[in-house]
């Protein structure tokens, strides 16, 4: 309990982000380290002024960490620091990425194959649809779908899963003590119940105020292996999640929409600047993400002087430097997109030179 307090303290460090947070416990070793450091110490860290100290000395941030862990312990809700075992690694290598995750439920915050699904709040009939048959589409495929249990497209992902048992997570905005829109507390708690859940970076009591919205969507952004667009204007939270996820190198999926169509044109526009590919059909989504491929022989012998690409060069060259690593890992240190990374390690694992491993991890063949 005494090691969880500290964790969750970190996060209770009044002007403390995710990445002060990081810095902290890499040059106080532990995040109990950082509550026990003296003022002299703290001062000597990149970044730790007078006043960062006096707020890490306080004893308010663990008095904070105390009423936390009550909540946790009574509704049974699961945290999840950034260093834990636990913790999504989807998300790990982002520096931005929380430092305390709270779950409610039974997700798997490492499934294989992630999906988020995002659109406007307030979505047309032929946008409803849409997202109900992409929705039942991907159940072929074995994916756990993501979005932000808001009005609209969101809700009606999350709605369509529980409806035909697809595992679904939900990333709010606010803390677990309630529902935000309160209409939805009822979809929440079956998502709970039949193999997905709710996931947020915020403590029990924080409420649903704007400017945490963008901050969810952050964690949909990272989380997903891909993102899907249904239905959204020019601006927003869906072209928020967009945005964040080409930078985090995540495929982008958007289905187009009429000309002038005010719900259309952020779809629209994602497309024209190439900032997503159309979709027509969660078979697209598999083309693309290479999910149709023949599986890999697992007995390929590695071949003598092969030939490599620039591209799969940087991929051996990182395996190189670990006895194995995620996919996601990959990813991000590569700085490619999650289908040309799958389609890299594809080739790679035909020329005999890498193996996968279980939970979506890489080796180098010996």
């Amino acid at each position: 309990m005494e090691d969880l307090l500290y964790k969750i303290a970190l996060t209770r460090i009044p002007m403390v982000g995710a990445v002060t947070a990081r810095t902290l416990v890499s040059y106080c070793g532990s995040p109990a380290a950082v509550f026990q450091a003296k003022k002299r110490e703290l001062l000597k860290i990149p970044g730790i002024g007078e006043q960062t100290a006096a707020r890490i000395l306080a004893t308010n941030a663990l008095k904070e960490a105390e009423r936390e862990w009550q909540f946790l312990q009574r509704y049974a809700v699961r945290p999840y620091f950034y260093l834990d075992e636990g913790y999504p690694e989807r998300l790990r290598h982002y520096h931005d990425s929380p430092v305390v995750l709270y779950c409610k439920g039974s997700p798997d915050l490492n499934a294989p194959r992630t999906i988020g699904i995002v659109g406007t709040r307030q979505p047309t009939a032929h946008g409803l649809a849409t997202c109900e048959e992409i929705v039942v589409d991907l159940n072929a495929y074995n994916v756990q779908i993501i979005s932000g249990l808001a009005y609209g497209v969101d809700v009606a992902a999350h709605r369509k899963c529980v409806e035909i048992g697809i595992p679904t997570l939900g990333i709010l905005g606010h803390g677990l003590h309630t529902i935000y829109p309160p209409a939805h507390r009822s979809i929440a708690e079956k998502m709970c119940v039949q193999a997905g859940g709710l996931l947020t970076e915020f403590s029990h009591d924080t409420k649903p105020d704007r400017e945490n919205f963008p901050m969810r969507n952050r964690i949909i952004a990272g989380l997903c292996d891909a993102l899907i667009v249904i239905e959204t204007a020019e601006k927003g939270g869906s072209m928020i999640t967009a945005h964040l996820a080409n930078e985090y190198n995540k495929d982008v999926f958007a289905v187009p929409g009429r000309l002038r169509d005010p719900l259309s044109q952020g779809c629209n526009r994602l497309i024209k600047t190439h900032k997503a590919a159309l979709l027509e059909s969660a078979a697209d989504l598999a083309y693309i993400m290479r999910w149709d491929e023949a599986s890999v022989e697992k007995n390929i012998q590695p071949q003598l002087f092969v030939e490599l690409t620039d591209a799969e060069e940087k991929i051996v060259a990182l395996l190189q430097q670990s006895a194995e690593m995620s996919i996601d890992h990959i990813m991000v240190s590569a700085g490619f997109s999650g289908s040309q990374v799958a389609a890299l390690l594809l080739d790679l694992e035909f020329k005999g030179l890498i193996r996968a491993l279980p939970g979506k991890r890489y080796t180098l063949r010996q």
